[in-house]
């Protein structure tokens, strides 16, 4: 059978219909003809089911087309077994896919069945990316054709850690820290603020000394919890001295977790802004931490590289990998990513 190129779609005259898409999934039927993307058209054209495009066939139709990477991810799902469409507008599945380039069906089923297993979307190594345009799963091409499969989600963040905090605690602000001398010990001991200077007390109700990093003490100064001679703007200048505006977005960040009764810890030896705690009673029995948060501004576009690092760093160590994507007023789009075997 032969094709021919109409804008970026291939049509293929009857009894095509019949032999690729009813019994195969391929395209989007035209009567008893057939549209097919270029991936589909090029699948067809190397498994010698279609003969040519416009009379060319598999190797000259990749070269004189973009659709060497799209046509590797289809190439390695249908040989997983899967079903799968392009996600063209009046094709099945663009309405739940918005932004995906394939809808990927459950195994055993097809477009004519109504359900769903995966929205892809794909990319070349090099290609740059902006998480706040993802969602559902991402497809990594290589400079050696491999793929690697993201699941891209909108997390739910939620913990359970809520304490009595004393109030009007007196604090110094010393170069890139706070420093809290006589602390309540339940500051640190129950709600894990700051890092305490020395072993600890042995008993809870003991005064302690901590140290808090520049985002805890401006939330604790803010919350009135803390209190320094520069008051909450000295702490923030501060911040904004040593970090620039990234510490108004890793605050934002911190306040959030915090108000979701989350514990928000550094996550600097992990390469991360934070890990974070969903339930802390107290710091002699911690738990264990659950999710990386890195802070990024929203619609900055990433290297696959590095968020293949990240992800790579969480999963080692067995948490979540979670990105906050801030914008200029503080709004703040959550997704969480992780590897997926399809």
């Amino acid at each position: 059978m032969h094709g021919s190129m109409e804008g970026e779609t291939v049509h293929v005259p009857s009894p095509a219909r019949e032999r690729f898409y009813d019994s195969r999934g391929y395209g989007h039927p035209r009567g008893d003809g057939l549209a097919l993307s270029p991936a589909e058209a090029a699948h067809l054209l190397y498994r010698g089911d279609l003969d040519a495009v416009d009379g060319k066939g598999f190797q000259s139709f990749l070269a004189t087309t973009d659709a060497l990477v799209p046509f590797l991810v289809y190439k390695d799902l249908r040989e997983r077994g899967f079903y799968l469409s392009p996600a063209r507008d009046g094709w099945v599945g663009r309405d739940v896919a918005e932004r995906a380039d394939f809808v990927v069906y459950p195994r055993g089923n097809g477009p004519w069945d109504g359900v769903t297993e995966y929205a892809v979307q794909v990319v070349g190594e090099r290609e740059p990316i902006s998480l706040t345009e993802l969602s559902g799963t991402l497809a990594v091409v290589d400079e050696e054709s491999e793929i690697t499969y993201f699941s891209v989600e909108q997390p739910t963040l939620a913990g359970s850690t809520a304490h009595d905090l004393p109030a009007d605690v007196p604090g110094m602000l010393l170069a890139d820290r706070v420093v809290l001398w006589d602390c309540p010990s339940e500051l640190y001991e129950r709600a894990f603020f700051g890092q305490a200077l020395g072993d600890g007390p042995s008993d809870d109700d003991d005064p302690l000394s901590i140290q808090c990093s520049l985002v805890e003490a401006a939330y604790l100064a803010d919350a009135g919890i803390i209190r320094i001679d520069a008051g909450t703007d000295g702490i923030v200048e501060r911040g904004r001295a040593v970090v620039g505006d990234r510490f108004d977005r890793r605050l934002a960040v911190y306040r959030e977790l915090r108000d979701r009764q989350l514990v928000p810890k550094t996550g600097y030896k992990y390469g991360a802004d934070f890990r974070t705690y969903d339930d802390v009673e107290h710091v002699g029995s911690l738990p264990h931490s659950n999710d990386l948060v890195r802070v990024r501004p929203s619609g900055k576009a990433m290297s696959t590289r590095d968020l293949a690092l990240d992800v790579r760093m969480a999963h080692g160590v067995r948490k979540r990998m979670v990105f906050a994507l801030t914008d200029a007023k503080g709004e703040i789009d959550w997704r969480s990513v992780s590897r997926l075997t399809p």
